[in-house]
């Protein structure tokens, strides 16, 4: 084997091996502060949801029969 080959698949272990044990230590240092996060800053209690807004006026029908007709003749065109 060329020294040059040997000199490439050394440095390509070393890189491999310089990225694995920086995932590995970002691993830990993430888990570290999430819990340390959980144990100093707990959630803060949910805020009760907003009732929706129901319209106090109904749908136009007018308008409902002008969104069925569109509908129907979207749909027969697509046949």
């Amino acid at each position: 084997m060329s020294p040059i080959v040997a000199d490439g698949l050394g440095l390509s272990a070393f890189g491999m091996s310089t990225v694995f044990i920086f995932l590995v230590i970002l691993i830990f240092a993430t888990t570290i502060m999430s819990k340390l996060v959980t144990k100093f800053l707990p959630e803060a209690p949910a805020a009760p949801a907003k009732a929706a807004v129901v319209p106090s006026q109904g749908v136009d029908p007018q308008l409902l029969k002008v969104l069925a007709a569109a509908v129907k003749e979207h749909r027969s065109r697509q046949k």
